[in-house]
């Protein structure tokens, strides 16, 4: 079943064009990536997929089967600020959503227990129940747990991760994706892979995940030089028959220039009037020519090749490091000497300190206890997730000749800043344009640039990937595997932490960082393996515990009355929304503008929260413990 064609579709921004008469046809099940390079179109192309831009040209044809559902993930997702995270995820039209609601505004405030009860009735009468649960456990598994927090309040990830959970829980008959993995840690993007890979879903995505392209598509499709080819297979076919196909162009292209070169000396051999059959071999010529240099492959590479200071014998050591904000214990007598081309992937839950940490190498954040020393010859270059604040009204060649108009290259060599600027792919006619006209992978591309020309020899990466195209992750990974300094790298895109990273730093919590020798993928491993375990323990206790029959002689417990078993239910809600309470406030406190006073609030207002949870969690054990 054919869900969308599209026939002869051009579009253009002034006189640039981004796509001139490009086809394609999507069918039922399939799950494709689309792979080109930032400023090229894929964001264009995703809405003229998704209806929300048209075509150019009279014999465009964009045909959409009108029988099905579009779930569009935007990069920028919009939600109506005052809603709550329940209500923008669910169809306010639907009684089954309005039941739902209902009990969960009845459970936030347990006080009217006439409101509970009669909420519970509607539940019970529309069967609504496992609804509800299927909504707590996509809500949970992207780590939404306020339920009643305001989108307002929500940061950029927080409102892309709420974007996937409505698309997900409406189950449309078509997903087009763009970038579904940013703002994701490795747990969530798991999850969703195992939901993508379900046969029964049609997909159209653009991500930089590579693992999530090898594990999810069946084909890719490729924007350049403003049309499509389409690659059957995973993103490691893409590559194998990508490779293939310049090599065989290559050939064919130096073959056919010799045959020519020879046609081209018997024009100038020629004389000028010649006889009708000869000027048509001549303009045969010329058409044969252009077709062959349209086969020439061309590329336009980034290519990184900027001179690091030199590194001496002491790098950065860290003596019994400390750090805690209020009651939150985040670093706990660390200790670590860095040696030469130290490679480190840094891993844990948001809120864990790994932030914190960076700053405490890097000498921004004193820490509680401890020292830090730094090498004389240590020059740090720190990418940050919150460090692009280029000026918009400033022109992309301004924004590099403020830090320098010629950047020194090895053995004396040196480049100015356009020509630095063509290396990284911005053109001379867009190096005059104004910062505000890039798109994000463009303009993270030129974030990236102003670090790496300050010559650093320890380098930190803090979510480099997210919005770069495919290519220049290439590029860069290709150059950071030579680089001679020092490495740090915290990333939830796998393949990057993969190709780079020889070993780990793993915040465990309270204060504990763990050194783990090997990579993200082994460490991936063993935490599933260890996950699987732990739930094996707890179904061979759970049914340990579990009363096989009940006579007025047996200690069995008897079993829940049904008012229990709605308190058991309502207890389980409760301690999901405490938990969600408590990483709020642990998260606040890795604030950098965080005080004193706050901290002691909000370690008064953590105490309470943990109290509250203890109890509720208690009596859930002895109800549960009757669970027939």
């Amino acid at each position: 079943m054919n869900f969308l064609s599209l026939e002869n579709v051009t579009k253009s921004y002034g006189e640039k064009v981004l796509f001139r008469n490009i086809s394609l046809n999507i069918d039922k099940g399939q799950k494709i990536g689309l792979i080109a390079k930032n400023g090229t179109g894929k964001s264009t192309l995703m809405r003229v997929i998704a209806g929300k831009e048209g075509s150019e040209g009279e014999n465009a044809k964009i045909i959409l089967r009108k029988d099905i559902r579009i779930g569009w993930l935007d990069q920028e997702p919009d939600f109506h600020p005052e809603l709550d995270v329940l209500s923008a995820v669910l169809d306010p039209q639907n009684p089954m959503v309005r039941a739902v609601q209902q009990y969960e505004h009845a459970l936030a405030h347990p006080e009217d227990s006439q409101a509970l009860h009669d909420a519970m009735a509607v539940m019970d009468d529309l069967k609504a129940w496992s609804f509800d649960a299927r909504v707590k456990e996509v809500l949970y598994n992207f780590n939404m747990t306020n339920l009643e927090q305001k989108v307002k309040s929500l940061s950029g990830g927080q409102k892309k991760r709420l974007a996937l959970v409505k698309i997900v829980l409406e189950e449309p008959d078509f997903l087009i994706f763009d970038e579904p993995t940013n703002h994701l840690d490795v747990e969530m993007i798991e999850w969703l892979e195992e939901y993508l890979q379900q046969p029964g879903i049609t997909l159209f995505m653009v991500t930089h995940d590579r693992y999530f392209l090898e594990n999810v598509c069946d084909s890719i499709i490729e924007l350049e030089g403003g049309q499509l080819r389409r690659y059957s297979g995973n993103y490691s076919d893409y590559l194998e028959k990508k490779a293939l196909r310049e090599e065989v162009e290559a050939t064919t292209y130096e073959r056919t220039n010799k045959l020519l070169k020879n046609e081209l000396d018997w024009v100038r051999r020629s004389p000028q009037a010649r006889t009708t059959k000869a000027k048509a071999r001549v303009d045969a010529y010329f058409d044969r020519k252009e077709a062959n240099d349209a086969l020439k492959v061309k590329k336009d590479e980034m290519s990184i090749q900027i001179k690091e200071n030199w590194l001496g014998s002491k790098i950065v050591e860290l003596h019994n490091i400390g750090k805690s904000f209020g009651a939150k214990k985040l670093i706990e007598n660390f200790t670590y000497k860095f040696k030469r081309k130290e490679r480190v992937g840094i891993v844990g839950q948001n809120g864990a300190g790994k932030s914190t940490f960076l700053q405490i190498i890097t000498q921004t954040l004193a820490p509680d206890t401890g020292k830090v020393v730094v090498g004389d010859t240590i020059t740090f270059g720190h990418y940050r997730q919150e460090g692009i604040q280029l000026a918009d009204d400033k022109r992309v060649i301004d924004v590099i000749r403020d830090i320098a108009e010629v950047i020194p290259l090895e053995k004396g060599k040196e480049l100015s800043a356009a020509q630095l600027l063509e290396r990284f792919l911005f053109s001379r006619p867009q190096q005059q344009v104004y910062v505000s006209q890039l798109s994000g992978g463009e303009r993270r591309r030129l974030y990236l640039l102003t670090i790496l020309m300050k010559n650093p020899n320890f380098l930190i990466l803090d979510e480099p990937t997210n919005d770069l195209d495919v290519m220049t992750l290439q590029v860069l990974e290709d150059f950071l595997e030579d680089y001679p300094g020092c490495l740090i790298v915290v990333t939830h895109d796998r393949y990057f932490m993969d190709r780079l990273v020889d070993h780990l730093f793993v915040f465990e919590g309270n204060g504990l960082i763990r050194d783990f020798n090997g990579t993200h993928a082994e460490y991936r491993a063993i935490k599933r393996t260890e996950q699987q375990e732990k739930k094996a323990q707890e179904k061979i206790q759970a049914a340990q515990v579990k009363p096989t029959a009940l006579s007025p002689n047996s200690n069995a417990l008897p079993p829940l009355s049904n008012t229990e078993r709605n308190e058991l239910k309502k207890l389980e809600r409760e301690i999901a929304q405490f938990e969600g309470k408590k990483t709020e406030i642990l998260e606040k406190f890795n604030a950098a503008d965080l005080n004193a006073a706050d901290a002691a609030a909000l370690s008064l207002e953590l105490s309470k929260v943990q109290e509250t949870l203890e109890l509720k969690e208690l009596r859930w054990l002895e109800l549960a413990e009757r669970v027939g």
